[in-house]
């Protein structure tokens, strides 16, 4: 008679003798997948974004040309095959300057959310765990913070840390923008884990760890932390759209990164003295930041409904 094990298939068996934690894991992430995948907007803004990240990657793959290089014979030529979205005033192939552009604004964009994550995920875990008197001072500085008019001082800190170069910064370094977006953008993510942090302290699993001798430090790294982990993915997939405004923006205004070098807030800039005669100067890199802010929107509402833990199912 064959035993259990043996009429049992492959792949039950294999389950049966991983460990909890990893069967667990592999649970979360495929009921993750499940839900956002059901998602249809979602899954598409996904694609999009993956399309995108990898043509901006292998960019010298997919075009000839150099993002910087001026031909003044091919000045202001429309869409063509040649050059599919046609050329800027000084003859530069906007298709290459666009996919050279949206690695700056991408790095930018994604940089300064990491930065902000970690701002905020340390000011509202301290306030959230803490309380008292703690969490009133940091909490009154992040209203302080949200009550600042944010694009003056994006405008202001951007330009002083240009001027001054602090840190050994080159005038057309384009980490003054990051600094300057991250150390503005904290404060969402920081009421958002204080909340969390609020909850999840009351908790049995808390005390327990606390009853077992475990400390401060370990009880919010090993145990609050990853409980609270969800609802700040989903603020990061978020911000990184309005991090992507914003560093355009900045140099639509003049105050980001500098010419030569491409981002498509200044690719917008310099196309709209052209837009009466020449519209796809400043078309197509706005309608790059429109599907790619769009795209992450949609990602961000997937994960959004696909972490929600009222999904059970």
């Amino acid at each position: 008679m064959a035993s259990q094990a043996e009429t049992r298939p492959p792949a039950a068996v294999a389950a049966s003798l991983a460990p909890p934690q990893a069967r667990e894991y592999e649970g979360m992430l495929s009921m993750t997948w499940r839900h956002f995948r059901r998602h249809k907007m979602a899954v598409a803004g996904l694609v999009v974004l993956a399309l995108i990240i990898l043509m901006i990657v292998f960019a010298p793959l997919i075009t000839p040309y150099d993002p910087n290089a001026s031909n003044l014979k091919d000045q202001l030529q429309g869409p063509s095959i040649s050059h599919i979205f046609g050329t800027n005033q000084l003859g530069q192939d906007l298709f290459t300057r666009v996919l050279y552009g949206g690695r700056i604004s991408l790095t930018i964009a994604a940089a300064a959310v990491l930065l902000a994550i970690v701002i905020g995920t340390l000011v509202g875990a301290i306030a959230g765990y803490y309380s008292g008197i703690t969490d009133n001072l940091l909490m009154r500085a992040t209203d302080t913070m949200l009550a600042i008019p944010r694009l003056l001082i994006l405008i202001l800190l951007t330009q002083l840390l240009r001027d001054r170069q602090l840190l050994g910064m080159k005038s057309g370094s384009i980490v003054p923008i990051i600094l300057v977006i991250g150390l503005l953008s904290w404060m969402g993510v920081a009421r958002l884990v204080r909340a969390q942090f609020l909850s999840l302290k009351e908790k049995e699993f808390t005390e327990a760890a606390r009853s077992s001798g475990a400390g401060s430090g370990r009880i919010i790294i090993r145990h609050l932390l990853p409980n609270a982990i969800s609802p700040v993915i989903v603020a990061a997939s978020l911000a990184v759209a309005a991090a992507i405004i914003t560093e355009s923006g900045l140099s639509y205004l003049g105050f980001g990164v500098q010419p030569p070098t491409a981002t498509w807030g200044n690719m917008l800039k310099d196309g709209q003295s052209q837009m009466t005669y020449a519209p796809w100067v400043a078309v197509f890199p706005g309608l790059m930041i429109f599907i790619t802010v769009i795209a992450i929107n949609y990602i961000g509402d997937g994960l959004r409904d696909a972490l929600d833990p009222r999904h059970v199912n």
